[in-house]
């Protein structure tokens, strides 16, 4: 994973909106109160080298469409991600994972 690019992204997607960091922390998502919670799923990630990389997945997943939750935890490589079925695919959220530049075991 190329942590310098990866924290790009985090910084860069979230400093383009209005309310920033407050409202990705908060799990709510700009222009999205339609997405209703019918799945929730824990994937196990390698590639978290620090606490940075969890809360940056974290905040990148919930500015997903669909997504509802997202919780990563650094010290036991997983991802709790809740979502809308009917809006994205457990699939998707993985291959996003990847593209992020970790992988799911």
């Amino acid at each position: 994973m190329n942590r310098r690019r990866f924290l790009r992204r985090v910084m860069t997607g979230v400093a383009g909106t209005t309310m920033g960091i407050g409202v990705a922390k908060a799990g709510l998502h700009l222009g999205e109160a339609s997405a209703q919670e019918t799945r929730r799923v824990v994937c196990e990630v390698k590639g978290f080298s620090c606490i940075t990389c969890a809360t940056g997945l974290e905040v990148m997943l919930r500015q997903e469409k669909g997504v509802t939750q997202a919780s990563a935890s650094y010290p036991d490589g997983k991802v709790v991600i809740g979502f809308d079925e009917n809006l994205i695919s457990e699939d998707k959220l993985k291959e996003f994972i990847v593209r992020c530049g970790f992988s799911v075991v």
